[in-house]
């Protein structure tokens, strides 16, 4: 049997292990120094925005809601093709999500829809760096300067992209990064919520801690979605590594760039620092799903990122026209390109995906 080049791969390693094992000799597992030093840190890669840490991405994205004070009645447009969190966080926080479709190049919402989707209940909108490619952020923010909308992130697959050299995740009033294992680097299991407000940041740690600043007297009604220091502490570790890591993934999307054959590979826009979360190619020609099938009979790992778009999920159950939408959730098909690949492993994807593209053409 041919070895399985897998589509993604967590890395971690004994400095990972080592800080755990910190954490634990010290007795302060939950919320303590180790969140508050992570939130230091990563503040460093977003313009040095207020920073809160949290147990996973869709809390990230729940709470940057809450804190901003999305409410019922309040429309919050977002793409359709993209995880199923994005819209939950918005109808979770009692916003209604308004599905946008996409550009075709970068799988990111369109610029152009949004503004022709925005109705007097829009209070803001969300663009999703899909894949690690940023949005247009600069086009999104000025659509929310001409309407008076807020501008959110959701930055959950994008750590230390740009456009134009501002990172993702100091835009807009609120971003929300995931640190779920197989993302770009790993708590474990987390999320953060960057702001350049410090009150929108004290509103995210009320929700998080039970609607507490002080113990007991309660503020808000809350949640408990605090980051553990056990989860932090490999978070610190993980964000020392992740500019080695970031280039690793440049340098072998590059060469799957300039060597792949009979499928669409991704462009970057002008301006942008792709992170290549996922190295996502359109496949045309032939049947995506019987061209994945057949990558992996052949050993290459592969990732189908969305199905099913969101407004058509039973949990939203919508008919509406997004072509390019339809289009992608057809098409669009994620190879591996995570930094433990090795030269053989990327030279072996090449030689596999165009034998099956030659085949189909």
């Amino acid at each position: 049997m041919t070895d399985m080049i897998p589509a993604a791969k967590p890395i971690i390693g004994d400095e990972e292990r080592e800080a755990v094992d910190r954490v634990l000799r010290s007795g302060m597992i939950a919320g303590g120094p180790e969140v508050a030093e992570f939130e230091c840190e990563f503040s460093a890669f977003v313009d040095n925005r207020f920073c809160v840490a949290l147990n996973s991405g869709t809390s990230a994205l729940h709470m940057a809601f809450l804190g901003v004070g999305i409410q019922p009645g309040d429309e919050v447009l977002v793409p359709s093709f993209t995880f199923a969190a994005t819209a939950n966080s918005v109808a979770l926080a009692g916003g209604t999500p308004v599905f946008v479709d996409i550009e075709r190049d970068f799988f990111c919402m369109d610029p152009d829809a949004v503004e022709a989707a925005i109705t007097p209940k829009t209070r803001a909108m969300m663009p999703v760096h899909l894949y690690g490619h940023p949005a247009a952020l600069d086009k999104y923010k000025a659509i929310a300067e001409k309407h008076d909308l807020l501008l959110f992130e959701d930055a959950a697959q994008a750590h230390a992209a740009s456009l134009h050299g501002i990172p993702v995740g100091a835009w807009g009033i609120a971003a929300s990064f995931s640190f779920y294992p197989t993302k770009n680097m790993t708590s474990g299991e987390g999320g953060m919520v960057t702001t350049p407000s410090e009150e929108v940041a004290r509103r995210v740690k009320l929700y998080r801690n039970q609607g507490m600043e002080k113990r007991y007297e309660n503020e808000v009604v809350g949640f408990n979605t605090r980051m553990t220091d056990i989860h932090a502490a490999i978070g610190r570790v993980q964000l020392r590594k992740l500019e080695g890591w970031t280039k690793q993934r440049q340098d072998n999307a590059k060469f799957l760039d300039e060597n792949l054959k009979g499928v669409v590979v991704p462009p970057v826009a002008d301006g942008a620092v792709h992170v290549y979360h996922q190295y996502t190619i359109r496949v045309v020609d032939q049947d995506r799903d019987a061209f994945a099938a057949e990558i992996g009979k052949r050993g290459i790992g592969s990732g189908v990122y969305y199905p099913i778009p969101n407004h058509r999920l039973p949990s939203f159950g919508l008919t509406m026209d997004l072509p390019e939408t339809e289009l992608a959730a057809k098409q669009a098909l994620s190879l591996p390109v995570h930094p433990s690949l090795s030269q053989a492993d990327l030279e072996t994807i090449v030689e596999v995906v165009n034998s099956v593209a030659s085949a189909g053409a």
